[in-house]
C-alpha cells in the first residue's frame, strides 16, 4: 500500500470524526454549464478512480442523462448540488462512502505529491484536536458486578492513539465482562482498529482480520493482530452498534463478529466498508470516491451497503441495558461466591429495572455504587 492510500484511510475513517474538516467558503448560485463541467468532471474522476471501473462508467452515464433531463435544474445552489449530487452516487451506487460536498478552501493532493511527507503544521494540529477529543475514548468505567465498559467514537491514526487505546484496556483488565460502545463510531484508520482487537486475543494468538484492495496500486493490504500489546483481554466482549457506527466502526464490529470474538448488540450499521481519496471536482466541488475495497478473510465479502448486523437485535438507545443485562445473568450463571452473587443479582435487579446507584456521601450512611 502506498503512503497516499494509507494516509487516505486515516483521513476518511478519522478526520471527520475528529472534526479536521477544510474551511469552506459561503455556496454561491450554479448555472447549468456549471453543473454540467462539475459532472463530466465527476464522471471522469469515477472512470479513473472508482474501485469497480464497470460501475463507474454506469454511474457516469446515469448522472448525465439525469442532468441533460433537467434533473438538477433546481439545484441552483452549491450545497443543494453537492447534496444532490451526493444522494444519487449513495442510492446509484449503492456505496455508503460516496460524497460530493462544496469545499472551496480544499484541494486534494494531487497523485504527484503521494510520497511526499505530512505538513508538520498539519500534523501538529490533528495531534492537537485528537487530544482534545481523548483520543477517540469517549468513556471508560467499571460497572457494578465488575463489568467494564468502553465508548469508542473513533479510530485515529495508530501512532497518536495507540497508547491511549492500551491505557483504557488496562483500567477494565481485571472485569468479568467487556461492554465496547461503538454506536457513535463514524470510523478511523484500519491499522488501529487492528491494533484495538489485538488485545482481545491471548497472547501468541495471531488473527487475520481484514484485507484492504487498493486500485490505483492493484494491490492489497492485511491487517493482522499485533504482538506489540502488553494487555490480553479473554473474558466475554459485547459489542454495541447503531445506524450511526460506520466505516472503521463497522470493521470494528465485523471482527469481533467474524472471529467469534463478540457478541454484537444493537442495530444494523450504516453499511460503507470501501476506502478511498478526495478529487477535486472544480468549482470549489470535491468528491470523495471509493478507491478501494474491504475484503474479510473468513467471509471473501465485506458489509458494504448491507450494514453489520447485530447477533441480539434492539434498539440503540436499549443496548447497553441489553448486554449489560445479558452479561450479568451469564456471569450469574457460573458464580459460586456468595458475596459475588449478591453482588451481581443486586447489579441485575437495578439495570433490569431501571433503578439507578445514586451515591450517599453522609458519613452515617455513605454509599458508593
Amino acid at each position: 500500500m502506498t503512503r497516499r492510500h494509507s494516509l487516505v484511510l486515516v483521513l476518511v475513517f478519522a478526520l471527520a470524526p475528529f472534526g479536521l474538516a477544510a474551511a469552506g467558503a459561503k455556496p454561491g448560485l450554479l448555472d447549468a454549464g456549471q453543473r454540467s463541467a462539475v459532472i463530466t468532471t465527476l464522471a471522469g474522476q469515477l472512470h479513473a478512480n472508482y474501485v469497480f471501473p464497470e460501475v463507474a462508467d454506469q454511474l457516469s452515464a446515469r448522472l448525465k442523462a439525469k442532468d441533460a433531463s433537467g434533473g438538477y435544474a433546481s439545484a441552483s445552489d452549491a450545497d443543494a448540488f453537492a447534496s444532490a449530487l451526493s444522494l444519487d452516487l449513495v442510492a446509484l451506487g449503492k456505496e455508503g462512502h460516496f460524497r460530493v460536498t462544496y469545499a472551496p478552501g480544499y484541494h486534494p493532493r494531487p497523485e504527484s505529491s503521494a510520497d511526499a511527507a505530512p505538513d508538520p503544521e498539519q500534523l501538529r494540529q490533528q495531534r492537537e484536536d485528537v487530544a482534545r477529543r481523548g483520543y477517540g475514548v469517549r468513556r471508560v468505567e467499571r460497572l457494578r458486578g465488575n463489568v467494564g465498559l468502553i465508548e469508542l467514537r473513533a479510530f485515529g491514526p495508530t501512532p497518536m492513539v495507540a497508547h491511549a487505546l492500551s491505557a483504557a484496556m488496562t483500567l477494565v483488565s481485571g472485569t468479568d465482562a467487556l461492554i465496547l460502545d461503538l454506536r457513535f463510531n463514524g470510523g478511523g484508520d484500519p491499522s488501529t482498529v487492528a491494533y484495538l482487537l489485538s488485545h482481545f486475543f491471548v497472547e501468541g494468538d495471531a488473527r487475520h482480520l481484514n484485507d484492504i484492495y487498493s486500485r490505483s496500486t492493484d494491490t492489497t493490504r492485511q491487517y493482522w493482530t499485533q504482538a506489540a500489546v502488553s494487555t490480553h483481554y479473554a473474558k466475554p466482549v459485547y459489542v454495541l452498534t447503531s445506524g450511526w457506527t460506520f466505516s472503521g466502526g463497522e470493521e470494528c464490529a465485523y471482527d469481533f463478529q467474524t472471529q467469534k470474538r463478540g457478541t454484537i448488540v444493537g442495530e444494523t450499521t450504516g453499511g460503507g466498508a470501501n476506502p478511498g481519496d478526495d478529487f477535486d471536482l472544480g468549482h470549489g466541488f470535491v468528491a470523495f470516491i471509493p478507491t478501494g475495497r474491504a475484503i474479510n478473510p473468513v467471509t471473501h465479502t465485506n458489509w458494504e451497503h448491507i450494514g453489520v448486523k447485530p447477533d441480539i437485535a434492539t434498539h440503540a438507545a436499549d443496548a447497553q441495558k441489553v448486554a449489560y443485562t445479558t452479561s450479568l445473568r451469564a456471569l450469574l450463571a457460573t458464580a459460586n461466591d456468595p458475596d459475588q452473587r449478591n453482588e451481581l443479582q443486586d447489579a441485575l435487579h437495578k439495570a433490569a429495572s431501571g433503578v439507578a446507584d445514586v451515591a450517599n456521601y453522609s458519613k452515617e450512611k455513605g454509599y458508593a455504587p
